[in-house]
């Protein structure tokens, strides 16, 4: 039986505030390239990973939000990753399947059958989409956008954290829905992507945004009908007062949240009963049974160029630290993919 080297990057310290790279390190182990007799396992080779504001909250001493656990001190983290099948104890796959997975961050892992998610059958498109466009954080705007913002054509969507992974598609979604689209984000760069390439019909940098109430009055004057909400805080308390009647409040995520040992308070909470607006939450988990009807969705648009995807890949385990902590300072453009095919 071959025995490999096996590159991993470990938690070595519980997080408290924001997460830096010192909180990580590489480490090389071996692996032997055998699945246990007997078991259902996969023995994977890792391609792509892909880095999510989610994670944090496995990075924390105590049980996280999601009631999910969190990551074991010096051992790999877990996350989502497209891989190949080195060997298989389960029918359903073979060796040189390609599999989006619930992987771990490094070269090489031996996993549960039940920790994958889809057998790629798309190959003709880019490996690293089932880490993004064509994995969870497509179905996340797909499931968010139609089935919790239930929009309607000529509606007034604002979406923030525009240019991120999932809010490019949010945008590009309600532009194919017939609605007028204004993303927030956290440059120039990032502002002319959402303009100029997403498809948006405006886009602003909150930064140079003295007043985010007044910005919103300035892109929205008759109102939001649908929030797709990635930041919390502020952006969320400037946006209460300018929904429309009826309006509806999408809760992905609030990433300006998660390294803040004191959340900051919402104080226009009252525009909800004002305005009759519906505000909603979500985690993917409850939908994904829409996955195959995702893909049938998403996967012509992609190839007729009607839908196009930005990725910040950056090659090799040792820059995951780095690109996983960037992500909590807006220094990613696109989803974040760490490329470790190479390895």
């Amino acid at each position: 039986m071959a025995e490999l080297r096996n590159k991993q990057v470990i938690l070595n310290n519980y997080v408290v505030g924001f997460p830096k790279e010192s909180d990580m390190s590489i480490v090389e182990g071996t692996i032997t390239l055998k699945v246990p007799e007997g078991s259902s396992d996969l023995l994977l080779k890792n391609l792509y990973l892909s880095c999510d504001p989610y994670m944090r909250f496995f990075m924390t001493k105590e049980d996280n939000p999601l009631g999910i656990g969190t990551y074991k001190l010096h051992s790999a983290l877990r996350g989502d990753g497209v891989s190949q099948v080195v060997e298989s104890g389960h029918p359903d796959y073979k060796k040189g399947d390609l599999v989006y997975a619930r992987t771990r961050w490094e070269e090489y892992s031996l996993i549960p059958s039940s920790e994958i998610c889809l057998k790629i059958e798309h190959t003709d498109l880019p490996l690293s989409y089932y880490i993004g466009v064509l994995g969870v954080s497509g179905l996340t705007a797909y499931a968010g956008f139609f089935e919790v913002g239930s929009p309607q054509k000529g509606d007034n969507v604002f979406v923030s954290a525009a240019s991120g992974a999932i809010g490019q598609l949010v945008g590009q979604f309600a532009k194919l829905n017939g609605c007028y689209v204004v993303g927030s984000a956290g440059s120039k760069d990032k502002v002319d992507l959402l303009k100029n390439k997403l498809g948006f019909d405006e886009a602003f940098n909150y930064k140079e945004e003295p007043d985010l109430n007044a910005a919103l009055k300035r892109y929205f004057p008759e109102g939001i009908d649908i929030y797709f909400e990635n930041v919390g805080g502020k952006t969320l308390d400037a946006v209460l007062p300018n929904m429309r009647l009826h309006g509806r409040i999408v809760v992905c995520g609030m990433i300006s949240q998660y390294n803040l040992t004191q959340p900051e308070g919402v104080t226009n909470l009252a525009h909800l009963i004002f305005k009759r607006v519906k505000m909603e939450g979500f985690l993917i988990i409850d939908f994904f049974h829409l996955f195959p009807k995702f893909l049938e969705f998403v996967v012509p648009l992609i190839r007729e160029g009607k839908v196009v995807y930005v990725e910040d890949i950056v090659e090799g385990l040792e820059n995951g630290p780095a690109a996983l902590v960037g992500l909590f300072s807006g220094r990613n453009v696109g989803k974040q993919v760490v490329d470790v095919s190479r390895e």
